[in-house]
């Protein structure tokens, strides 16, 4: 499972205001921790205003390389942003672009400037229609952002597919609907990877944590590979390891035994 670390996000109240106020410490901090956590990728996602955005996301970027040596995922809605940032290399090296989908021309303004190169991107299933909730027509999306991908010369393998999962407290079939996108995105292009915010499934939920885990776990199983989730959630993490000894991912449990003995999952006695 690879993990993009989604703790850097000015969506979050605490991040927010610490990116307002420039605060360099807090914004080390949570990259210092999803860096020990594991994760593969550390998200910087400014969420702030338009006019703003740039210099947040660059101070972002600047202050996670300072402590941490994992890739990074550059995240904005606005392609030509992102475009500028890869253009003027502020990312020491190949990470994450946050994201491309069939609404105006995002995959035509960035796979270009990444085609042949080690930068992964994430494609979300919605156009200028929006997000929909049938999953024949993400899958649908998915294909034309596919497609389009192998006409500009991106690796499949660098391309994250995003499902855009539902909340199932508006949606009773997210889930199902999340697992049939995850098969039928992998039944047309094996090697695409297929990604999600885990944690969007539980949105007004009670007792969220339980809603997440479980969510992973059959997501998993459909063959989730890989999640935009908090690194440092225990559970979270545990279950990860759980499910893909259960689905023989991790034939015998080796590594779940390994992270048992390193104190990654559970609680180590």
């Amino acid at each position: 499972m690879i993990i993009i670390g989604e703790k850097i996000n000015g969506a979050i109240p605490s991040v927010k205001e610490a990116i307002a106020g420039r605060d360099r410490e807090l914004i080390k901090q949570r990259a210092i921790a999803q860096t020990e956590a594991g994760a593969d990728y550390i998200d910087c996602a400014p969420s702030t205003a338009p006019e703003l955005e740039y210099d947040a996301m660059v101070w972002l970027i600047n202050l996670i390389q300072e402590v941490s040596d994992k890739p990074i995922c550059i995240d904005s809605p606005n392609a030509k942003l992102l475009a500028r940032v890869l253009e003027e290399g502020h990312v020491k090296k190949p990470g994450m672009v946050n994201s491309v989908n069939e609404e105006g021309d995002k995959c035509e303004t960035i796979f270009p400037l990444i085609a042949g190169t080690d930068w992964n991107v994430v494609g979300l299933t919605c156009d200028k229609g929006g997000i929909p909730t049938d999953p024949e027509k993400k899958i649908d999306i998915a294909k034309s952002i596919i497609d389009k991908a192998v006409k500009y010369g991106v690796k499949l393998e660098h391309l994250h597919i995003d499902p855009c999962v539902m909340a199932l407290s508006t949606l009773a079939s997210s889930m199902k609907d999340f697992e049939r996108c995850i098969i039928g995105i992998h039944e047309y292009a094996p090697t695409v990877k297929v990604t999600g915010a885990i944690s969007n499934i539980s949105f007004e939920m009670p007792a969220r944590k339980y809603v997440n885990a479980n969510c992973m776990a059959y997501a998993i199983r459909a063959g989730l590979d890989s999640a935009i989730m908090d690194p440092c959630n225990v559970d979270m993490i545990s279950t990860i390891y759980a499910c893909e000894a259960l689905c023989m991912m991790d034939k015998g449990g080796r590594k779940y035994n390994r992270a048992y003995r390193q104190g990654k999952i559970g609680v180590k006695k």
